[in-house]
């Protein structure tokens, strides 16, 4: 029977849930490590280009004093003073105080001059008692040994009267002959370097090549060991007492696993789980390292593994739920048809067993027949006068009779009378019940029904008149019939229910999904506008100290650093705009528009820096009018001319249209090294770039992954014609529009930062922004460019500070400011003020609802993200047209 085998099919069942279970855990396993990886190999390059900066400024701290010693060692006092073994003391004093006065001018640490045996004999610290260096021998040094020998020599190590820790810089004074003849030493501290390490959330270090510590920006780690020392090494170290005491505590940390590319992942017991980065310094020996820790970029990976994972799950769930709906339906179908068919057999086997039972009563004997004892139902036959003629075995078995009760010529009106009084003719009167039966036998008339019994066993009853008189009545047994049917009716009916159960379960697994979804979104969003504000503030002090630098290098450094806070910026505008992307969350403005402007226009903007490089771009000018979205489809060209310039080293980039139907196909084509076929689908994803550009100009790998979801957004297709060695086009296909829109606004040029005559003289400036970081940047990059700043503070400040008539002439708004946001802050503080001053809405958000906003209102609106340049050009702006 189907019924017994339900069970087995439960567990196999469960057994294919548990499957899927244990293959979306794998899977999703997989996924996990693979974003892990991906995130910290991330996380390591943006580590790196930080080590390589401090690598840069530790370098430029030594090179700033590494002619000194040079230059001192030719000065012909000093030389003098050395090759008189009897010089009076007077010439000494005179050497003190020259090393005194160019130690001032240089700020080094100290000066010091050491004769032929290592004695010094002048020092710039002489006034200091107790720790001048005058008397003292360094001839155990090794940079007096090297100097000696070499000419020159560098050491790090703690000095031998102050026991602060410094780098040593010697060289060696020669006379006539070269024979040296003494030794200049500058010391120069590396503290205030350490310092500024500590100032970072990552951990910095220096080790020398024995593996000390000996620089860190967590102090308890100075002096410690990367692996034991053996014997001859702190023997030596105790012979030059680099250190003082010989170091031998050893930094404790455990391998996790080897990223690759010199990138290590560890366990600290101080520090938890970090990558480890290491470079080295070869003209000094040493070895510079950054641990970063890897809990962030580790969560966020686990993140979208689980985001993924649950969208697997669900996707799973749905597969196995609609299986199952079809399975169940099939199990339907095949009981329904298993009830028809019992209940046609049924009814076959009825018929013919009331056909046989009539054929049966009319060669019945009287009394208990021996003509009816084969028939499976219980039989009894009355005559006319409705008084018993002949039975079976059966009738008596099933309705338990006495012994003798059942007679030939007893009246069927007794019968139904004892079984009455047995509660087997059901509820009601018994009078009633007794003549109801009695008229149906009168009657003549076939009957059929059923009645179920008090113990639950269903009798089913079937009566025929007989062709002379009297009546046939069979009892049959149908409990066992019945309950197959209401199981089969039951299961139905579960299966039904299960089906609505997967059904509702798939539905909250799809809303939890769609509410990740979402809260991921949000939280991207959220997380890059506070990663942004400072940053902006960074760009804004930056800008401001760019002017005060003192030479090229130090302004070149400085561009350096702007170069990479902008990188930074792109990084995450791109991750949001991925996010937002992917989420269904970037609205989009479809119009008709001429598409020469656009195109004319990044065809200026790029040409600049293809001819930079040494590249020449042309642009095929056209009449074509185009539908789609004008900002996002000039996000896809720049991303294409953008790649193109980086990945082009000679010849040209061409850019142009072609008309295909009722498209418009705009394309780029560079004469660039080319790109492989096997290659052409993965440069479309995340994080991957081309090899072939120079390594200070690499992309983040996110452009094209946005171009690609841009595309499938605006149903604008992608195309990608590539030759080796040739170059590649690279298309996107645009519908053709029938009038052209608005045209494309001229870009606006800034004025240069740095012009003395500027037209922001006097004019004053309130700065209302919640974070007191970029409130400080702009107080100072306001007043550098001329401005009267009268307030910079967050909302509470400027509510208190409003007063009527002290409306300044610009007002620059934040829109986040705590309880309150900027468009709701300006009434209350135009109310105030009994003025409307010019306002300027100046926000890391990237809403499009916020520029609609301005629009409306007649404010100004600029992104965080843009150029201290731009922001400077629409201040001159608005405050010229507020005057």
């Amino acid at each position: 029977m189907p019924f017994l085998r339900r069970p087995r099919r439960r567990v196999h069942t469960w057994l294919l849930l548990a499957g899927l279970a244990v293959l979306v855990a794998l899977v999703s396993l997989a996924v996990m490590r693979h974003l892990e990886r991906r995130s910290l190999q991330a996380d390591a390059a943006q580590a790196r280009e930080q080590l390589r900066l401090k690598a840069d400024a530790m370098q430029a701290l030594i090179e700033r004093y590494g002619v000194l010693p040079a230059v001192l060692a030719l000065d012909p006092d000093i030389r003098a003073a050395l090759l008189r073994p009897d010089a009076p003391a007077g010439v000494f004093d005179s050497l003190n105080h020259k090393l005194e006065a160019v130690n001032g001018a240089a700020t080094t640490s100290t000066l010091t001059l050491l004769d032929r045996n290592g004695l010094a004999v002048a020092a710039s610290n002489w006034r200091i008692p107790g720790s001048s260096n005058v008397g003292n021998n360094y001839r155990f040094r090794p940079y007096f040994q090297r100097a000696m020998q070499e000419g020159s020599g560098t050491f790090y190590a703690e000095g031998v009267t102050t026991a602060v820790p410094g780098y040593f810089l010697s060289e060696a004074v020669r006379d006539a002959q070269g024979v040296p003849v003494g030794v200049v030493v500058v010391k120069v501290v590396l503290r205030p370097l350490e310092a500024s390490w500590g100032e970072m959330p990552e951990t910095v270090f220096a080790n020398d090549g024995n593996g000390v510590i000996f620089l860190s920006s967590r102090p308890t780690w100075r002096y410690r060991v990367l692996h034991q020392l053996d014997a001859a090494i702190r023997g030596r170290l105790a012979n030059t007492r680099q250190y003082g005491p010989v170091p031998r505590e050893q930094l404790e940390y455990r391998l996790i696993e080897d990223l690759g590319d010199g990138v290590r992942r560890v366990r600290l017991p101080d520090a938890g789980d970090v990558i480890w980065i290491s470079q080295p310094l070869p003209r000094q020996g040493w070895t510079l390292n950054l641990l970063r820790a890897s809990h962030d970029s580790l969560a966020t990976a686990r993140t979208q593994a689980a985001l993924i994972g649950a969208g697997l799950l669900a996707l799973a769930l749905l597969g196995f739920v609609l299986w199952q709906r079809r399975r169940l339906a099939q199990l339907r179908e095949r009981s329904r048809v298993e009830l028809e068919r019992m209940v046609k057999h049924h009814a076959q086997e009825l018929r013919t067993a009331q056909d046989g039972l009539v054929q049966a009563a009319h060669a019945a004997d009287y009394g208990e027949s021996q003509s009816l004892q084969h028939l499976p139902q219980g039989v009894c036959v009355v005559d006319a006068q409705l008084n018993l003629v002949a039975w079976n075995r059966r009738y008596v078995e099933l309705f338990r009779f006495p012994p003798g009760f059942i007679h030939v010529g007893r009246p069927i009106a007794d019968v139904f009378l004892f079984n009455a009084r047995r509660g087997l003719l059901g509820p009601g009167p018994i009078d009633e019940a007794i003549e109801r039966r009695l008229n149906h036998l009168r009657s003549g008339k076939p009957h059929m029904h059923e009645r179920e019994r008090s113990d639950g066993s269903v009798i089913e009853i079937r009566g025929n008149p007989l062709p002379d008189g009297g009546f046939v009545t069979s009892y049959a047994d149908i409990t066992a019939y019945k309950n197959a049917a209401r199981d089969l009716r039951s299961l139905a009916d579960a299966l039904t229910q299960r089906v609505d159960e997967r059904t509702r379960d798939l539905a909250g697994a799809k809303r939890e999904a769609e509410d990740a979804n979402r809260s991921k979104t949000r939280f991207v969003a959220a997380a890059v506008h506070d990663l942004l504000q400072p940053l902006n503030a960074a760009r804004m002090f930056l800008s401001a100290l760019r002017g005060r630098l003192p030479d090229e290098g130090t302004r070149q450094i400085a561009e350096h650093i702007d170069s990479a806070l902008t990188a930074q910026d792109g990084i995450l505008n791109s991750l949001l705009d991925i996010s937002r992307l992917e989420s269904g969350a970037l609205e989009t403005r479809i119009q008709d528009f001429a598409l020469d402007p656009l195109l004319d226009a990044l065809a200026k903007e790029f040409g600049i820096l293809a001819t930079a490089r040494g590249l020449r771009l042309d642009y095929v000018r056209t009449q074509a009018v185009v539908r789609s979205d004008r900002a996002l489809l000039r996000r896809v060209l720049q991303n294409f001319l953008s790649n193109a310039i980086r990945y082009t080293p000679r010849g040209r980039i061409v850019l142009g249209c072609r008309r295909e139907g009722e498209r418009i196909r705009i394309e780029v084509h560079d004469s660039g090294p080319g790109i492989a076929e096997a290659r052409h689908r993965e440069i479309f994803e995340e994080f991957h770039r081309l090899d072939g550009s120079d390594a200070s100009e690499r992309g983040t790998g996110l452009g094209l992954a946005i171009v690609e979801r841009i595309a499938r957004l605006l149903d604008h297709p992608i195309r990608l014609r590539s030759v080796l060695e040739q170059g590649s086009v690279f298309s996107v296909s645009v519908p053709r529009g029938e009038h052209a829109g608005t045209a494309l606004p001229a870009p606006v040029t800034a004025a240069e930062e740095l012009r003395g005559d500027s037209l922001l003289d006097g004019c004053r400036v309130w700065c209302v922004d919640d974070d007191p970081l970029v409130s400080r940047a702009t107080h100072v990059l306001l007043e550098r460019w001329g401005c009267q700043v009268l307030l910079s503070g967050n909302a509470d400040d400027a509510l208190a500070a409003a007063e009527p008539g002290s409306a300044p002439d610009l007002l620059l708004l934040d829109v986040r400011l705590g309880a309150l946001s900027g468009p709701e802050l300006l009434p209350l503080l135009q109310q105030r003020w009994q003025q409307a001053p010019a306002v300027i809405l100046y926000t890391a958000e990237q809403d499009p609802a916020l520029r609609a906003l301005a629009r409306e209102n007649g404010w100004h609106f600029l992104s965080k993200q843009a150029r201290t340049s731009a922001l400077r050009a629409l201040l001159t702006h608005a405050c010229q047209r507020a005057r």
